[in-house]
């Protein structure tokens, strides 16, 4: 938990890339006529509400030497994420995804290139000393170098005494196989990270319906000690090993405006919750307060986001 002498609040390690978020809502990609360029990427996204909430965060990630690259840059440094450890590559353009604005899970195209050439040499001993959490994703663990270098990283982390994050967002299309994600997901398992995942992830991974005790018991059966299972417009479960399972309703909203990066929302407030040494309870009220922020603004979180941290 919280140790004065980590600077370092939150270490975000993956995907920065750039979205186009279809301007008519409710319609897939094949309907969709116009875009709106937003910062994406779901760890992108939780170093930036991080920094919104006053926390101390960090990107890993890659870019293009382009125009979008330098987007990402400026972008980060208004929202106060220190990027000096985020890479250009001169011959890979930024990553790009097309994604439809709808009420449920979206649509998306992705154009990877820059975003997963994320190497050691990014991450160093000396920065992992001062990190208090180190989070990823299954989207950045899909492909190589980053894959190695997420999984050689937070071993080393997680031997220093940081505490590791996932957000387990496994999309079918990002890998080769599901045994390849299942495998990697396992590895990164080892290292008693705080889970993220919802019913969609968890469906696209398993490729049938499983009951929420056997998707708990999958992850404590794995060495997880803290399985936190979103649910939607259901709200959200949480399971502890050896503790009774938590569940909270969602927040009613009037009106969904965009489900992108409503789970990132979600999980910035939570680990904004545990950094500050609440109890797990409090951790999902804030975790859900700041998602139904999300989901009434397209893109980007609205700038009165650090009210959450007065609740504290």
């Amino acid at each position: 938990m919280k140790n004065t002498t980590k600077n370092i609040d939150i270490l975000c390690v993956g995907e920065v890339l750039i979205d186009f978020i279809g301007h008519q809502s409710g319609v897939l990609i094949n309907n969709t006529r116009d875009y709106h360029r937003y910062l994406g990427g779901s760890p992108t996204n939780v170093a930036m509400n991080s920094a919104r909430l006053g926390l101390k965060s960090v990107m890993i990630s890659s870019v293009g030497d382009d125009g979008f690259g330098e987007y990402i840059f400026k972008r980060l440094a208004e929202e106060g994420v220190n990027t000096h450890h985020i890479k250009k590559i001169d011959k890979k353009p930024t990553s790009v995804i097309f994604v439809s604005k709808s009420e449920g899970t979206p649509d998306f195209i992705p154009f990877r290139e820059a975003d997963y050439h994320i190497t050691e040499e990014q991450i160093s001993t000396e920065m992992l000393t001062k990190t208090n959490i180190y989070h990823t994703t299954c989207f950045a663990l899909s492909r190589e170098p980053a894959q190695t270098t997420i999984l050689k990283k937070a071993e080393e982390a997680y031997n220093l005494g940081c505490k590791l994050s996932i957000d387990l967002n496994y999309a079918k299309k990002l890998w080769s196989s599901q045994e390849q994600a299942l495998s990697v997901i396992k590895a990164y398992c080892k290292f008693n990270p705080l889970i993220k995942i919802s019913e969609d992830d968890m469906l696209r991974l398993f490729e049938k319906e499983l009951p929420h005790q056997e998707i708990f018991d999958f992850f404590h059966n794995l060495g997880v000690e803290t399985v936190c299972l979103t649910l939607g417009s259901n709200g959200v479960k949480l399971s502890q090993s050896g503790k009774e399972i938590i569940q909270l309703p969602a927040i009613k909203v009037e009106r969904v405006m965009d489900t992108t990066g409503a789970g990132d929302a979600f999980w910035s407030g939570f680990l904004f919750a545990y950094i500050k040494e609440k109890p797990i309870q409090d951790c999902l009220q804030v975790a859900l307060k700041l998602a139904a922020l999300k989901l009434q603004n397209v893109g980007r979180l609205p700038d009165n986001i650090n009210i959450l941290s007065k609740l504290l």
